[in-house]
Formats: C-alpha cells, sequence, structure tokens
C-alpha cells in the first residue's frame, strides 16, 4: 500500500535517457560497466584525498598537499605504492581461501552499483526487486571478510573476521527494518521508483529509518566507531594483517567501494537521488553522496571505536527497538491516516523521533566492564 506522499516537487528540464539506451541491449550493458567502473575508482579516489583533508581540518592540520595540486594525486601515489609492493603469502594459509578472499569481498559491492541510478535512466538493470537485490549481494561480503580471516591461520585474523560476522548479524536486522519503511511510503521495491517517489525526501517523513539506516550502515562497512575489525590497537589490523601488495589493495579497495556504495544509497533512499533544481541530476547525486560522506568522516573524526560489548548491545537493545518502533508508527500511519498532509508527517516524525532517541539514550546502558572477542 502506497503513502499519498505530496508536497514540493525539486523537478529540472533535463532530458532522462530511455531505459534502454542506446538501443541495443549488450551496448547497454557495456557502456553502463564502463560508466559505472570509472564512476567508482574516480569516486574511490576523490574520497580518499577528500577524507584525508577533511581529517586533516578537523585535527587542525593540512592533511595531504605535496603530490599535485591541493595533493590531488596523494591516492594515486599510494595506489602505485601498494600495487608495487611485494605480494607476500603466509607458508601455512589456506592458499585458495586466502586467494579467493579479496574477490569474494570486493567483486559483491561492484555488482550492487548496477542498480543504483546515477540519474533517471542512467542504470546498468533496473530490477523491480533492487532492494532485494542490494541486500542479499551486500551481505556476501562479510563472507570474503572471514575467508581472509580464516585463511590467513592467524589468531588476530581470525578474531577480526569473526567480529566481522558478529556485526552483520546484529546490524542486519535495524538495518533492514528501516528500508521497509522507506518500501511502505513507496510502493515498491525499484530505487529508481523509491527517488521518483520522493516529492518530499525521506529523511523528512523517515528520520528515525534514516538514523537508524546510516548507524547500522556504519557497522556493516566497519566504519568507525564499528571498525572492530581491523582495531589497530587491539588487534593490529584484523582479518587482512596477513595481506600485501595487489591482495590488499582490493580490501582497501571494497572498503572505499561500500564508503560510497552508503552514500549512494542514502541519497537514493532518503535525500532524493538525482532530484533537484538548476543544476543537472547526476551533479545533484554527487553533491548528496559527499555530503553524506563528510559525515561519515566527521564521525570518525569525533567519536572513539566501541568495545564489542557495547557494539553488540548497542544493535540489540537500541537500534532493533527503534526500528520496530519507526516500522510500526509507519504502518499506522499509512493504514489510518493516509491523506494526511505531508508537512504534518514530517513535524510528527522529528518530535517522535527526537523524544524516542532522547528517551532511549537515557535508559540504554551499552554495557558492563566485561570485554568479549
Amino acid at each position: 500500500m502506497q503513502a499519498n506522499v505530496t508536497g514540493f516537487n525539486p523537478t529540472f528540464a533535463y532530458n532522462t535517457l530511455p531505459p534502454d539506451w542506446p538501443g541495443n541491449f549488450w551496448l547497454h550493458w557495456l557502456i553502463f560497466t564502463i560508466i559505472l567502473i570509472a564512476f567508482i575508482i574516480a569516486t574511490v579516489i576523490m574520497f580518499i584525498w577528500f577524507e584525508r583533508r577533511l581529517i586533516g581540518r578537523f585535527q587542525i592540520r593540512l592533511g595531504p598537499n605535496r603530490v599535485g595540486p591541493f595533493g590531488l594525486f596523494q591516492a594515486i601515489a599510494d595506489v602505485v605504492k601498494i600495487l608495487t609492493k611485494e605480494d607476500i603469502v603466509p607458508q601455512k594459509a589456506d592458499k585458495v581461501v586466502f586467494w579467493l578472499a579479496p574477490l569474494v569481498a570486493l567483486v559483491p559491492v561492484l555488482m550492487v552499483f548496477a542498480v543504483v541510478p546515477l540519474q533517471s535512466g542512467a542504470i546498468l538493470v533496473d530490477l523491480d526487486i533492487g532492494i532485494l537485490y542490494v541486500l542479499a549481494l551486500s551481505s556476501i561480503v562479510s563472507i570474503g571478510i572471514f575467508m581472509a580471516g580464516w585463511g590467513s591461520n592467524n589468531k588476530y585474523s581470525i578474531i577480526g573476521a569473526m567480529r566481522d560476522v558478529a556485526q552483520l548479524i546484529s546490524y542486519e536486522i535495524p538495518l533492514v527494518l528501516s528500508i521497509v519503511g522507506v518500501v511502505l511510503l513507496t510502493g515498491s521495491l525499484s530505487l529508481s521508483e523509491i527517488v521518483r517517489a520522493q516529492n518530499i525526501p525521506f529523511i523528512l517523513l523517515q528520520p528515525i529509518g534514516f538514523f537508524v539506516f546510516f548507524i547500522g550502515s556504519l557497522a556493516e562497512i566497519n566504519r568507525c566507531p564499528f571498525d572492530l575489525v581491523e582495531a589497530e590497537s587491539e588487534i593490529i589490523a584484523g582479518y587482512n594483517i596477513e595481506f600485501s601488495g595487489s591482495k590488499f589493495a582490493a580490501f582497501f579497495l571494497a572498503e572505499y567501494s561500500e564508503a560510497v556504495l552508503l552514500s549512494a544509497l542514502t541519497a537514493t533512499l532518503f535525500l532524493g537521488g538525482w532530484s533537484g533544481p538548476l543544476l543537472p541530476p547526476f551533479l545533484w547525486l554527487l553533491i548528496k553522496m559527499f555530503a553524506v560522506f563528510a559525515l561519515i568522516v566527521w564521525i570518525r573524526s569525533t567519536l572513539p571505536r566501541f568495545r564489542i560489548d557495547q557494539m553488540m548491545a548497542f544493535a540489540w537493545k537500541f537500534l532493533l527497538p527503534l526500528a520496530l518502533i519507526n516500522l510500526l508508527l509507519t504502518s499506522l500511519q499509512i493504514v489510518f491516516w493516509p491523506e494526511a498532509s505531508s508537512w504534518i508527517i514530517v513535524l510528527l516524525s522529528f518530535a517522535i523521533g527526537i523524544t524516542l532517541i532522547l528517551v532511549w539514550s537515557k535508559s540504554f546502558k551499552p554495557g558492563g566492564n566485561k570485554v568479549g572477542i
């Protein structure tokens, strides 16, 4: 059932691409595959530079500023350095698992971008079950991380891998429930249809859902304060401690590709995707992605790392109840108050969301003094 969401629609005067552009299936597949690969690599390089510069500002320093103008070529120099390092395989490692782990961690992330719309019609394949496709493939990344920990035959690696599996199981549930609220408002699992349905960005109609989705996604991609899988102060580098050269580069690319994916999905599900006035649609999507990533970097620069018991308690005792309450409120609004003004829903959603988060945070206890794996 679809909610009656009314309000100002920030449309633009740019033509949309037909779904099968340029008219041939295989040519469409080839062109958009090349575009997506170039987009991912270019955005990853920009995100690396942007994160280092922004963290430098937070820490009252300059950040990279030597290689190229404003340090723009620093990330490229790092890529060359990593790829030219010696590729070392531990003698007692499980060779097959060790070699496959980087691919299993990287390839699913790249495949998810196939259903992410860059603008109306600019998409590799517009699946009617796009959300399910995203959730299914993104979960496979944890298998690659666990394979890396197991195949390395290293106690620190396996501890990091076990932590990742625990995070996946704990945070996947509230994350999926937060997306269900968006699906209820839209009446579709297609990411393109979700963008078109946002006459008002869903961050205004679903503030609790956005909060749960964003925090849960940080845990899913192992970003601070949930970066326990490679906590250098505890387990040196976690699951990737034995990897070097091109294999380490694959894990590094997967990590930042996940950050790009999180930014794109957040912009698509809650910020209106490519929608916006005056500027070209693709540029609007990029602006929103960089805004989301700036928030990720801000959190990394501000908050300390959770303990493992605090991380687990935060998922089950805080995020999961919030996600269930948000799903209940969204369902009640759609069933009993479908004709309500969107702006009334916005005010009520923010009032309820802020109240719930404040009340829940006062009563929530993240855990005792016992520290587990």
